[in-house]
């Protein structure tokens, strides 16, 4: 099936799977959460497919996130139920994704790869969750999932800060499994599929069954739908719309803590 904002192939049984809005660095709107959606939903019947690479077009992004530009036009839409990229509260896949992050990962690119399985970077690539920036936070998973993946320390300095973080740094701190040359990530990427793909699926399938019931067990889903309301008030504040503002004229904030 094609689509207008994603990029879908199949080799073998692995899945890949393209952002591609390069022209914004593969920021992602309404229209796209729900191609994603779609997506992730099909995959995830498909008895022919077994796992996924997700990665963005270009040389130069994995993600910016959330397209801020498009919600400053007034862009129509919300994210669909399974969350930001069809993947943030998606707690049923029982199939594994790996993120080919290929240059920066920003906001919710970022979030979208912590909701992955595994994540591989190429070696230019960029983290960072710089919400706090721009007058908002870090809702979809952003909080959560690095707090659990390297620890409360290390992700609050990062969440207060937004501060940019290397592929190497990231290797460091946990949040990647693996840094490449940017000319191999996908090789290494379509690797790690066939890696996974040679195991027993049903043992995979198995072993995310429970990786998942232990994300509901700590009361993810719930802290999610939280961050949420918290982010529905935060709407409302004059720094909210402060930061959308300064960020699309391309201006340092001017913060009124109201």
């Amino acid at each position: 099936m094609a689509y207008k904002y994603v990029k879908v192939e199949r080799v073998n049984k692995t899945l890949v799977v393209t952002m591609n809005r390069p022209e914004v660095y593969n920021a992602i709107h309404s229209p796209m959460h729900h191609e994603m959606e779609k997506i992730w939903n099909d995959f995830s019947t498909d008895p022919d497919l077994w796992v996924a690479v997700l990665t963005g077009e270009g040389l130069k992004a994995f993600s910016a996130g959330n397209d801020l530009k498009y919600t400053a036009k007034g862009g129509e839409g919300s994210i669909c139920d399974t969350g930001f990229a069809g993947l943030s509260t998606r707690f049923n896949l029982e199939k594994p994704i790996i993120a080919a992050v290929n240059g920066f990962a920003m906001g919710g690119g970022f979030e979208t790869a912590l909701a992955c399985d595994i994540i591989i970077a190429s070696d230019n690539a960029i983290f960072a969750l710089p919400e706090v920036r721009v007058g908002f936070l870090a809702a979809a998973g952003g909080v959560q999932r690095l707090v659990r993946q390297i620890g409360r320390g290390a992700a609050i300095d990062m969440l207060l800060t937004g501060r940019h973080v290397t592929a190497q740094e990231a290797l460091s701190l946990g949040i990647v499994s693996q840094v490449v040359k940017q000319d191999r990530l996908l090789e290494i990427a379509f690797e790690k599929a066939e890696a996974v793909a040679s195991v027993s699926p049903s043992a995979i399938k198995a072993t995310k069954r429970v990786l998942n019931a232990m994300d509901k067990d700590s009361k993810l889903p719930e802290s999610l739908l939280y961050s949420r309301e918290v982010v529905a008030e935060l709407r409302r504040t004059e720094d909210f719309k402060e930061g959308v503002n300064a960020f699309v004229e391309k201006r340092k904030p001017e913060w009124k803590n109201r």
